[in-house]
C-alpha cells in the first residue's frame, strides 16, 4: 500500500484528542491514587480478607479500564496517524472510510475486554491474601514469578511477532485493511490484539509494584511506548526481559 500524506491540521487534531483522552485518564488515576493513600488502615483492616461485592468489582474494573487509556493510548498514536493517513486518501478515491475515533474505539474496546480478565486476576489475588490492600504484592513467590514470566516472555517469538506489527503501521494497515465504520473498528481491535500479544506480561508486573503506584505505571507506559516507537525496541525489550528475569531469581534466593 503506497504511503500516504496528513495534513498538519489533521495529525495536531489526533494528537490533541489521543493525548487529551490519555491525560483526562491519568487525572482519574491520581484522583484515585490520593484517595487510597488517605483511607486510614488499621491492622485489623489490613488482615482481614473482604469478600467483593458487585460494587467492589465493578470500582476495579473502572480503574483498570481507565488505567488501561492511560497507558495504551498515547501508544497507538503512531498507528492512528497512519490509518487516518490511509483512511483520507481513500476518501478522495470514492470509498466508505470512517474517522479515527472508530479505529479507536476498536483498540481502546480490546484493552477493554483485557480490563475484565485484570479484575479477575486481582480479585483472585485478593481473595487469595497475595495482595496487600495497596494492591501490591505481599508475596515473594507471586512477585518473583511474575517478573520471571514477563522476563522470558519477552524473548519469545509471539512477542516478536506482535512487535513487529505495532512498530511497522504500513505494514499492518496494508495486510488488515477492511473499509468502512465495522472494518475500521476491527482494524484497531486488531491492533488491540497485537499490542496486547506484545504487552499482556508487562501488565503482570502492576501488582509487582502496585497497581496504583503512578511511578510504576508511567515506567511501565514509557517501557511500552519506547518498544514501539524506537529502532532498538526489540533488542532493548530482550535485554529489559533478561535483566526481569535476574530480578526475579534474585528475589528468590532471598527467601
Amino acid at each position: 500500500m503506497e504511503r500516504a500524506d496528513l495534513p498538519k491540521r489533521d495529525k495536531i487534531a489526533i494528537w490533541s484528542g489521543l493525548v487529551g483522552v490519555s491525560a483526562l485518564a491519568w487525572v482519574y488515576l491520581v484522583w484515585m491514587a490520593v484517595m487510597m493513600e488517605s483511607m486510614p488502615m488499621d491492622a485489623e483492616s489490613v488482615l482481614r480478607i473482604k469478600p467483593w461485592t458487585v460494587t467492589d468489582f465493578w470500582l476495579m474494573f473502572l480503574m483498570w479500564a481507565v488505567m488501561m487509556v492511560g497507558m495504551m493510548v498515547p501508544t497507538a498514536v503512531p498507528m492512528t496517524l497512519i490509518y487516518a493517513a490511509v483512511a483520507r486518501k481513500a476518501l478522495g478515491q470514492g470509498a466508505t472510510v470512517a474517522p479515527a475515533m472508530i479505529f479507536v474505539s476498536g483498540y481502546v474496546a480490546m484493552w477493554t475486554l483485557f480490563s475484565i480478565g485484570a479484575t479477575l486476576a486481582q480479585w483472585a489475588l485478593d481473595q487469595a491474601a497475595l495482595l496487600s490492600p495497596m494492591m501490591v504484592s505481599n508475596s515473594p513467590w507471586l512477585g518473583a514469578t511474575l517478573l520471571v514470566a514477563a522476563g522470558l516472555y519477552q524473548m519469545t517469538p509471539a512477542k516478536d511477532t506482535c512487535l513487529k506489527h505495532c512498530k511497522s503501521p504500513m505494514h499492518f494497515i496494508s495486510e488488515h485493511w477492511r473499509p468502512g465504520w465495522g472494518g475500521a473498528f476491527r482494524m484497531g481491535f486488531d491492533h488491540g490484539a497485537f499490542c496486547l500479544g506484545c504487552c499482556w506480561a508487562l501488565m503482570g508486573l502492576l501488582f509487582v509494584g502496585g497497581v496504583m503506584n503512578l511511578l510504576w505505571i508511567a515506567g511501565i507506559t514509557l517501557f511500552v511506548l519506547a518498544e514501539k516507537v524506537l529502532p532498538l525496541g526489540l533488542k532493548g525489550g530482550r535485554v529489559a526481559g533478561v535483566l526481569m528475569v535476574v530480578a526475579g531469581l534474585a528475589m528468590l534466593t532471598q527467601l
